[in-house]
């Protein structure tokens, strides 16, 4: 196994269970897969969840400096603690600080059987 770090992983891997996340908040996850380390982050709202790799576009370093503290205070939207950036959770866009035109990476998941999921 490599310690490189991936920004993709394959389908079909559970990562947990929905009620590891609070509606309305977000979890870090890492994954140790056989080409490297994968650093994700999965939003969840109600049934929903929406997961992105754990990098922001404008400069590279992961968004949370504190474990899981992925959203604003009112979980509007995800931000970067970093640089303040802000992008929608629904599609990974920014919203606003040095992003203009930039995107979050998604990172495809879905909901099976009570369990986060990769697609």
């Amino acid at each position: 196994m490599s310690d490189e770090r991936v920004f993709a992983t394959p389908a079909g891997v559970t990562i947990g269970p929905l009620t590891d996340i609070a509606d309305g908040a977000a979890r870090n996850y890492v994954l140790q897969l056989r080409a490297g380390r994968f650093h994700g982050f999965v939003v969840r709202q109600g049934a929903e969840v929406f997961g992105y790799v754990d990098r922001c576009p404008h400069m590279g370093l992961p968004l949370a400096q504190t474990l899981d503290a992925y959203l604003t205070p009112d979980g509007s939207a995800i931000t970067c603690s970093w640089h303040a950036a802000l992008f929608a959770i629904r599609d990974g866009k920014c919203l606003g600080g040095p992003c203009p035109g930039q995107a979050l990476t998604p990172w495809p998941v879905t909901v099976q059987s009570d369990a986060i999921v990769t697609a």
